[in-house]
């Protein structure tokens, strides 16, 4: 597949998740929306390599070892978190730091498990890669998962799957973190929202917590902690910003527009000066 044509094709796709996070507060539906957004994606993937042939075998591996485990980490991980929101506890406490630090560790025994390949793929080794990222190559030696045997032949390799989900996995492990990080950061004393907010926020809450964390960037407040900013945003805007420690990590790992509300910001407080630039009072 010619570099061009996956390049835009990936960009498109981190378009259409980044405007899915800016839009949607509810994590539940944004990660069911992105896993939906990523099938489309990967089916029209899939098509294009149906449809056309390889030029070589560089070509071909560059594809099965780079390209399509980019798409797959992504549904691989936004999959991942649907699960683990609708399995995590009701309420809080020890039950729920239990539940995030079995999730973890299952993620740990991955790792555990395939350390050889991991380190593989991080120093870029290249030796295996015939067997490991060409089509029709399946060497049993090589302790394969299961379910290569069922995958399509026409669009697999033994490890391209698996390529995807040490990068998903990687990812899913700073989610988990960052949720103990803020079970931590509630247990220490931050509450929901506070009573007596002077105004409502209207925007959707991703916005809220990338202007929190800009501001907090800038040292606008001092050397005050994330964790206080966000309690006074609470109580300012009258907006429950729980699980902010999430949405900031669906922020950083934006790979296009990860500034998406502070570029909105900027673009129309420049349109409003020039407004009044043409229209002076």
């Amino acid at each position: 597949m010619a570099l061009e044509t996956t390049d835009s094709l990936y960009a498109d796709l981190e378009r259409e998740l980044g405007e899915i996070a800016q839009a949607e507060g509810d994590l539940l539906r944004r990660s069911e929306k992105s896993v939906v957004a990523v099938l489309g994606t990967v089916s029209r993937l899939k098509q294009w390599v149906l449809d056309h042939a390889f030029p070589g075998t560089r070509e071909e591996i560059r594809f099965f070892k780079e390209t399509k485990p980019r798409f797959f980490a992504l549904l691989i991980y936004h999959n991942g978190v649907f699960d683990i929101e609708t399995h995590r506890p009701v309420g809080g406490g020890q039950a729920l730091r239990a539940y995030l630090e079995k999730e973890l560790g299952k993620l740990g025994e991955f790792f555990a498990a395939n350390a050889d390949f991991q380190r593989y793929l991080r120093t870029n080794a290249t030796y295996l890669d015939e067997k490991y990222f060409l089509r029709g190559t399946h060497d049993v030696t090589l302790a394969l998962d299961s379910f290569v045997f069922d995958a399509d032949p026409r669009f697999s390799t033994s490890r391209d799957h698996k390529a995807a989900r040490m990068v998903a996995n990687e990812r899913l492990a700073a989610y988990l973190e960052a949720a103990l990080a803020e079970l931590e950061a509630r247990k220490a004393g931050r509450t929901g929202v506070p009573e007596g907010g002077g105004l409502d926020w209207k925007l959707s809450k991703t916005s809220c917590i990338e202007l929190l964390y800009a501001l907090h960037s800038v040292g606008a407040f001092g050397k005050t902690d994330v964790k206080r900013i966000a309690s006074h945003f609470e109580s300012a805007f009258n907006i429950d910003l729980k699980n902010y420690y999430h949405t900031f990590l669906e922020i950083r790992i934006r790979k296009t527009s990860r500034a998406a509300f502070l570029e909105l910001l900027r673009e129309r407080l420049i349109q409003r000066m020039d407004e009044a630039d043409d229209n002076p009072r």
